[in-house]
């Protein structure tokens, strides 16, 4: 499966089979963790068969059933850490798929009980939000997006690089659905990304820039 293949493919999922990852594919999936910590000097953290994860009120409330791995979003305290969480835990969750998996993001709302027995948050870090993870009943549904054209800014002709990137940062997950960002074509080789506020939008933000360079992968830009 190749990464657009996943983008599209990949929908938020909350209820598992009883079902163990194989071990080679938790191998792969902790190399691309290991691989996004040292990039990001981040501290994901791979957490699996916890048939606990997610009891009680993240049960309840979440209509989360037969979580037994999780992925935890933490990183050193900073103006930054949501954003790069969001970029780089998007970049999991895709190779998650790409391994057969499904996932979902999770605020920390209503994690709050399900980290501390099995994570290590160092002084210092933050556990921002996790991903639910594992083998789904179903593949989940996708969402209504806005119109590209509510969700970017491009004075002229829009570049079909641009068009892809932006078919991609659609297809993005934003917390209730908000899809609350503006990315602004600057120049053949600048972008512009802003959250436009709400609930978890920088971690939004960081999905969307990841999304957005995937589906623009074969043009070389920075961001501004």
């Amino acid at each position: 499966m190749e990464i657009f293949d996943a983008i599209k493919t990949r929908h938020s999922v909350r209820s598992y089979l009883n079902k163990p990852i194989p071990e080679q594919v938790v191998s792969q999936l902790q190399a691309e963790i290991d691989a996004c910590n040292h990039e990001g000097g981040l501290q994901i953290q791979l957490i699996t068969n916890e048939p606990k994860a997610f009891d009680g009120m993240m049960a309840h409330y979440g209509k989360f059933s037969g979580v037994q791995n999780y992925i935890a979003l933490i990183g050193k305290k900073g103006g930054d850490l949501e954003e790069k969480l969001g970029y780089y835990g998007e970049r999991i969750a895709l190779k998650a798929q790409m391994l057969g998996l499904n996932t979902c993001w999770v605020a920390l709302t209503f994690s709050k009980g399900i980290t501390k027995k099995s994570c290590s948050i160092n002084q210092g870090e933050k556990l921002v939000c996790v991903l639910s993870l594992g083998y789904g009943a179903t593949q989940g549904v996708s969402h209504s997006s806005k119109p590209m054209e509510s969700l970017c800014s491009v004075n002229g002709n829009m570049p079909e690089w641009f068009k892809q990137g932006m078919d991609a940062a659609m297809l993005a997950p934003t917390a209730t659905n908000q899809q609350k960002f503006l990315i602004t074509y600057v120049d053949d080789e600048a972008v512009l990304a802003k959250s436009l506020g709400g609930f978890y939008s920088k971690v939004d933000l960081g999905i969307v820039k990841y999304h957005f360079e995937a589906g623009a992968q074969s043009h070389s830009f920075s961001w501004r």
